[in-house]
């Protein structure tokens, strides 16, 4: 098939048509669906707050968020608080942080609402297809043995050892990593994972710097899920119906106003995701942010097989060279604190809902030269802990 005949298919099949939606040929009829889209993704707020790096956040009716547009979800209850939280076996007490998000600068949201960031027309003109808009195109998620680096994706995570993990916790060091060009993203998350293939169920929840799909190079907090292995369900954040907003003061896919500094002031970010009954309950320091309804999932109904910590992101090859995009602080683990990023305090919830540390965890990385990862020191406050991450393109990374 010549160049055009593929460009034909790809377009009747409505995958990938151009850097950004459809170039600048954009119909009517396509201007209906985005129109169309933004319609459902917005919905009615009680009041709006413009936030100092430009997004609109909407205080929403926490009964009318987008995720009750789900089919599995209209005759949903809320689950207005979690009916417990895991407790740990650990005698460590981790200081208290607030976590600021650059809203709350100008206001909050009242009682009863919950905060969802504002869809806009350009964020979905960024997006491959009207389609794929706030998902993930290539996806993949970091497998021993059949982790293929040229793919696209690349990773520095610790791994646990096969299992049933009812949750995990963990605090992570937060940096806004540089981020070549916009189609590529660098983030640090935790990964609960079960099934294979296209019965694969993941939940997701980290940081990350993606300007495709927020327009800007700001570092924010995001969930993902999917229950088919990345086929056709799921998303990131409120970008299709699925996880359910609680809190009235932290929200998904929005940014926050301190990151760490190089050899400077440290700032971290404790994430804890437990299954609680049916639902999946988010975390964030001291705050119940949301859940992910147990009736979007399949295997994860019976628990997590794996659980993942640690950074990945997108290589691009732009002019054929290895891409520049940070992981982390862009600097290797072997530097350690205050200069490389870090995971400390990894731990799993197992069938009694106790937090406990994992044992046997091992390392993957696909270019070492590129993205490192090295075991911290054992037995401190720290508990299970690594450092990762790098600069990317360099003279042993070309």
């Amino acid at each position: 098939m010549g160049m055009a005949g593929f460009t034909v298919a790809l377009m009747m099949i409505g995958v990938i048509l151009s850097p950004c939606l459809y170039g600048k040929e954009f119909s009517d009829h396509q201007e209906i669906k985005v129109q169309s889209l933004l319609k459902r993704l917005n919905k009615n707020a009680l009041m709006s707050i413009k936030s100092e790096d430009g997004d609109i956040i909407d205080c929403v009716p926490i009964n009318n968020q987008p995720a009750f547009d789900h089919p599995l979800l209209r005759n949903h209850t809320i689950q207005m608080r979690p009916s417990f939280i895991p407790e740990s076996t650990s005698t460590y007490t981790k200081k208290k942080i607030k976590a600021t998000q650059a809203w709350h600068k100008n206001g909050r949201c009242p009682k009863n609402t919950v905060p969802i960031r504002r869809i806009k027309k350009e964020d979905i003109l960024r997006s491959k297809s009207i389609e794929s808009f706030g998902r993930k195109t290539n996806p993949s998620i970091p497998e021993d043995n059949t982790y293929d680096p040229s793919r696209g994706h690349e990773y520095a995570v610790m791994n646990s050892m096969q299992g049933t993990y009812f949750g995990t916790k963990c605090t992570v060091n937060m940096w806004k990593p540089e981020v070549q060009v916009p189609d590529e993203f660098s983030l640090a998350q935790t990964w609960l994972v079960s099934g294979v293939g296209t019965t694969r169920n993941t939940i997701e929840a980290g940081l990350q710097v993606f300007p495709r799909i927020y327009g800007d190079n700001n570092l924010r907090l995001f969930v993902y899920w999917t229950a088919d292995g990345y086929q056709s369900t799921g998303c990131y954040n409120n970008a299709c119906p699925g996880f359910v907003q609680r809190s009235n003061r932290l929200t998904v896919g929005v940014a926050f106003t301190t990151v760490s500094q190089y050899e400077g002031d440290q700032y971290e970010l404790s994430i804890l995701i437990w299954k609680d009954g049916e639902n999946w309950w988010l975390q964030i320091g001291e705050e119940l942010v949301g859940y992910w309804p147990g009736q979007l999932f399949n295997s994860l109904g019976n628990g997590a097989t794996i659980v993942q910590w640690g950074g990945e992101i997108i290589n691009r090859e732009t002019d054929g060279k290895h891409t520049s995009t940070d992981m982390g602080s862009g600097h290797f683990a072997d530097e350690g604190f205050k200069k490389a990023s870090y995971f400390r305090n990894l731990m799993t919830i197992d069938g009694t809902n106790t937090l406990t540390e994992p044992q046997g965890v091992y390392p993957s990385t696909g270019h070492d030269n590129c993205y490192n990862i090295k075991a911290g020191d054992v037995g401190t406050s720290w508990g299970v802990n690594f450092f990762y991450g790098g600069p990317g393109q360099n003279e042993r990374c070309p």
